[in-house]
This record gives C-alpha cells, sequence and structure tokens, in this order.
C-alpha cells in the first residue's frame, strides 16, 4: 500500500471501512500530500504486521484529528516523516504506540504548526538512530515532556527543536549524547526558540546545555 493514494491533491473524504489490511507490510507514503483531506477513519485498519510508516500521512495539511489508537506498531522500524506537514493537527495521543524497533523518527512531527498536545509519553527510542528535524517547526508547542526518552544509540540529533518558537518547558532528563560524534549531528537543534530559557531544560547533558548557548535566534 506505499503511495497507494499519494499526492491524490483533490481528495476530501476517503471511506477504508472495508479494507483488509492484515497482511499489509508496507504503508509508507499512503497518503502523501492528500492536501485536503480533512478527516479520516482507519479504526478497521491491522497493522500488526507494517513494517514501514515513514511519510504516511506527510503533507496531510487539511487533517484536523487522527485517531489511530488501534495502531499496531510493534514491527515499525521507520516513522521517518509520518506526520511531516500535518499543519492542521492540534492534538496527537500516539501512547498506544509501540516504537521498541523503531530506528528512524527523522522529521516525524516536522512542521506539525498547529500542535499544542502531544503525547508520546510510552515512547521506546532505545533503538532510534536519528532524531534529528523531529520536532523542526512545530511552533505551537509549549511544553514537551521527553523524561522518557533514552537516547544513547542516537547518532542524528541536529534541528531537533528547531523553530518551535513557543516552546518554554522541556524536559531532556534522559538524554545521552555520547554517540553522537560529530559535532554538526547536534547542530542547531535550538535554533529559532526564542521562548525557551536555559533554566527551563531539565537534562544533565552538558552538550545539550552547550548548544542551548550556542543557537540562533
Amino acid at each position: 500500500m506505499s503511495g497507494m493514494f499519494k499526492n491524490c491533491y483533490s481528495l476530501i473524504s476517503l471511506n477504508l471501512s472495508n479494507f483488509n489490511t492484515e497482511n499489509v507490510t508496507n504503508m509508507s507514503s499512503m497518503f502523501n500530500n492528500c492536501y485536503r483531506l480533512i478527516s479520516l477513519n482507519l479504526l478497521n485498519f491491522n497493522t500488526e504486521k507494517v513494517t514501514n510508516m515513514s511519510g504516511m500521512f506527510n503533507g496531510c495539511n487539511s487533517l484536523k484529528s487522527l485517531n489511530l489508537t488501534n495502531f499496531n506498531t510493534k514491527k515499525v522500524f521507520d516513522m521517518r516523516g509520518m506526520f511531516d506537514g500535518c499543519n492542521s493537527l492540534k492534538s496527537l495521543n500516539l501512547t498506544n504506540f509501540n516504537t521498541e524497533n523503531v530506528k528512524d523518527m527523522r522529521d516525524i512531527f516536522s512542521s506539525c504548526k498547529t500542535l499544542v498536545n502531544l503525547d508520546i509519553s510510552n515512547f521506546n527510542t532505545g533503538n532510534v538512530n536519528d532524531m534529528s528535524y523531529m520536532f523542526n517547526g512545530c511552533k505551537s508547542l509549549v511544553n514537551l515532556d521527553l523524561y522518557n526518552f533514552n537516547t544513547e544509540n542516537v547518532n542524528y540529533m541536529s534541528d531537533m527543536f528547531k523553530d518551535c518558537n513557543s516552546l518554554k518547558n522541556l524536559n531532556l532528563s534522559n538524554f545521552n549524547t555520547e554517540n553522537i560524534k560529530d559535532k554538526h549531528n547536534m547542530s542547531d537543534i535550538f535554533d529559532g526558540c526564542y521562548s525557551l530559557k536555559k533554566n527551563n531544560i531539565i537534562t544533565n547533558d552538558k552538550r545539550i546545555l552547550k548548544e542551548f548557548d550556542n543557537k540562533n535566534y
């Protein structure tokens, strides 16, 4: 089902109630650039065999709500850009997501400009290698609690919170950046975070604080 509805620019509604997805392994870019799609009911989707969800909702500019409470993501290894450009979504509850096998989260929430509420408290990031641009352009996020994030295997973190203009509180208490060998892979991590103060970042990682001191407005 990779790219199945990709670039269906004029699509406003979609009835998928009879879809049998029990054997599907690839849903990457499935709804990519469905610009005018306002709602999407995926409650009947069986995703237990899916391994790739990269770009699945990328560019769904008009999508205002998304219920993924039934999604089984245990086998997914790629979530790169999954919600990139969903700039009408105001809240997203992903507490049911099992991300223990995910290796790529680059751009997963990038350009979600109106996202105010984001619950990823159950994210298991122990195998994630790439978190660059993860929250880039999330201009409406005020609070972000990533206390549960395990970053010991992350090699790329550049631009992770770039242009989170409204961000005021950030919990990175368990962040470990020891495996990021190239300093460029942590560059611009806080650029454009002009509402964030250093004393509102919870972290014991000295490199994180150094990058905050080096940020550009």
